[in-house]
């Protein structure tokens, strides 16, 4: 039950992917082919949003749902695992035409298809968990 708030959140931001055609392959290749700038738009927007959020998170010392503090730290870079990563997810993207996030609101909205693209990035994410340690720094 102390999830559930999580799961209404999810549900409702996937209503908004679904309706706003963000998971559409459709909009994703005309990105691609620099047919439209839709897709552009919409990831600029969610940038400028999320720009606010931080700036007020911090402002306002604001907390999670938890009543955690918000932690902006960033995170160490790494040159050939930033590549890397980056490539495999760009070739993941590719063949499931979508990203994983968008995956479950495709899975919700009845695309049943991606199941396939969803059990191949739970396996990445999986093998990914047992290969990090093991992984240079």
């Amino acid at each position: 039950m102390a999830l559930l708030k999580y799961f209404l959140i999810g549900i409702y931001f996937g209503i908004v992917l679904v309706k706003g055609e963000v998971v559409s392959w459709f909009r994703i290749q005309e990105m691609f082919h620099l047919q439209s700038a839709y897709m552009y738009l919409v990831i600029a927007s969610a940038v400028v949003v999320g720009m606010i959020f931080v700036f007020a998170a911090k402002a306002f010392k604001l907390r999670s749902l938890d009543g955690q503090n918000l932690d902006f730290k960033g995170k160490p870079f790494n040159k050939v695992g930033n590549t890397a990563g980056g490539v495999i997810f760009g070739f993941g993207w590719a063949l499931a035409g979508a990203c994983p996030g968008p995956m479950y609101a495709l899975l919700g909205a009845g695309y049943w298809a991606i199941a396939v693209g969803l059990v191949f990035a739970f396996l990445g994410a999986l093998t990914y968990g047992y290969l990090k340690p093991r992984l240079p720094h």
